[in-house]
């Protein structure tokens, strides 16, 4: 009697469009257009805004089977903003907040370089997007293993330095937009505001930095292991 083994099912990758529409577009709209007295009033309008980025985190997360260091900032991120509003505390806490989550993400993408498991490899260097087998057996070939791995602190500071960039820009955004009392309308019209403007201020420049990171990193793995693009990257399914 023969057994066949089950295959994992392959996880389909997140749609940008759909997280861009969940985590920014639509929690923007609510809070600018949804918040006045005459519909869902500003702390109906906050939580349902708040609703779709934070289910949204909790599904991917049941979906993946795992929460990870950065998803599990962004709900506790979402929480705080949350918070914030319902308690009706000083604007300026929510500019803190907004420096202090990617301020934190950056922090930990340094420190993991001293473990044995660097968030550089779960983010620019994983399975997902790099033949990890062929790299490695190519850095084995080429003993050049110990190179590469500085390669990947370099790429770390990297990263890293994007984290910190977006928590600079979260801080003046958070202080030159949102400066009505939390509770009100306009805070959550504010709210609103920066969260819609989040996405070209803060989020186009730190993915040109991941970018170059990523470059670097590819540039790095060419050099050391004299592997194609082509060899690098997994094969697309024809």
């Amino acid at each position: 009697m023969t057994q066949t083994s089950a295959r994992p099912v392959a996880q389909r990758p997140e749609n940008p469009w759909i997280s861009l529409l969940i985590n920014i577009a639509i929690p923007a709209l609510v809070l600018m257009k949804l918040s006045g007295e005459e519909y869902l009033g500003p702390v109906y309008g906050l939580l349902v805004a708040l609703a779709f980025p934070l289910v949204y985190g909790i599904q991917d997360a049941v979906r993946c089977r795992r929460l990870n260091f950065i998803s599990a900032l962004g709900v506790v991120s979402t929480l705080l903003t949350g918070g914030i509003g319902l308690l009706e505390l000083d604007p300026k806490w929510l500019a803190v907040k907004e420096a202090a989550v990617p301020a934190v993400i950056g922090l930990a993408v340094i420190i993991s370089t001293r473990t044995r498991y660097p968030i550089v490899r779960s983010l620019l260097y994983n399975e997902k997007i790099i033949n990890i087998a062929a790299v490695d057996a190519a850095l084995d070939a080429h003993n050049n293993h110990p190179r590469f791995e500085r390669s990947l602190v370099t790429a770390s500071w990297l990263l890293a330095g994007s984290f910190f960039l977006s928590s600079t820009l979260n801080f003046i955004l958070a202080r030159m937009i949102v400066r009505s009392p939390a509770g009100s309308i306009a805070f959550n019209e504010e709210l609103g505001r920066m969260t819609a403007l989040s996405y070209p201020v803060i989020v186009v420049p730190s993915m040109a930095i991941m970018i170059v990171a990523l470059w670097y990193l590819l540039r790095q793995i060419r050099g050391l292991t004299h592997l194609e693009l082509e060899q690098i990257f997994h094969p697309q399914p024809k």
